[in-house]
């Protein structure tokens, strides 16, 4: 048994289908299927039911890929602590970002951990929050950039920043040439939102709740910019997080972007990491190198 037959075993649990998981560990379909039926012969134990139309994991397989998650992941703790012994910021860090976030926050910090940790190696990743949750409890991520509060208890939690929602209508509707608008004002308003998935889509419902809005139910959108585009369209208003909001603004732009009065809708970024991790000193310096440069921008 070693590391490389555990690896196979866990893709084909999660992707239950040999080409995908040969594809996922770069290596041919029969060399997979080969080296796991050597594992099976050397457990006394079939792990993986194989027909034309389907991969079925047994029992006992699923249990044995539960256990190798845990084995593959304290192996890479070792090469790391091994990696990172003399150095925190050194080595690799695989950082999980949601899409309503990473888009905007990365080109502002990205140039300063280059400059300043330039041993540190950041492989980025961009999934919805529940997606996010499960990579960071099988240890494929090592560290969370995301709303919060998350409704779970078995990761630490490091605050980062408040982000504050801004009104994005289309410039020729009305509210426009407002300065600053209060939640009131969107009264029986229809607001353009996520679709399900986007935990933004969670907070802007809270949002139109406390101001007494609904949602546009024909329309979901997928990100962050196709409901910019459909707001530039006329097609409607949505909220828009700070860091999504252009820089520079002109009067020919299609969109603006009012800010609310107090108490201004707002949510909270930050991160997460398992309990007890090695690297919570890379975590912590992370941190406030986020919180400085977003201050000094």
């Amino acid at each position: 048994m070693n590391l490389r037959d555990l690896e196979y075993l866990v893709a084909v649990d999660e992707e239950r289908h040999f080409h995908k998981a040969a594809e996922r560990c770069f290596v041919s379909q029969p060399t997979l299927s080969g080296q796991l039926k050597k594992l099976e012969d050397e457990l006394g134990v079939l792990l993986v039911e194989r027909t034309r139309r389907q991969v079925v994991m047994t029992d006992v397989g699923e249990a044995v890929a539960n256990q190798a998650r845990t084995v593959l992941a304290d192996a890479k703790a070792i090469k790391d602590i091994v990696q990172t012994f003399d150095d925190p910021m050194a080595g690799e860090l695989h950082v999980g970002l949601i899409p309503t976030l990473a888009p905007y926050l990365l080109p502002q910090i990205m140039p300063a951990i280059r400059r300043l940790y330039p041993k540190l190696k950041l492989w980025l990743h961009e999934y919805q929050t529940a997606v996010l949750l499960e990579k960071l409890h099988r240890a494929e991520l090592d560290l969370l950039i995301l709303a919060l509060p998350v409704d779970t208890d078995e990761f630490a939690e490091l605050n980062l920043f408040k982000e504050s929602f801004l009104l994005a209508v289309p410039r020729d509707e009305a509210l426009a040439n407002e300065p600053m608008i209060s939640l009131g004002e969107l009264s029986k308003r229809e607001m353009l939102l996520l679709e399900e998935g986007h935990c933004l889509r969670g907070q802007a419902l809270d949002v139109c709740f406390m101001a007494g809005a609904t949602e546009n139910v024909g329309f979901h959108a997928s990100s962050l910019e196709t409901l910019r585009h459909m707001v530039g369209e006329g097609m409607g208003i949505t909220l828009m997080p700070e860091l999504a909001v252009p820089a520079r603004q002109t009067k020919q732009d299609p969109i603006r972007y009012l800010p609310f009065q107090d108490p201004k809708p707002s949510r909270r970024i930050g991160m997460l990491y398992r309990k007890g991790s090695y690297r919570e000193e890379a975590f912590i310096m992370i941190q406030e190198l986020v919180q400085q440069t977003l201050a000094e921008k």
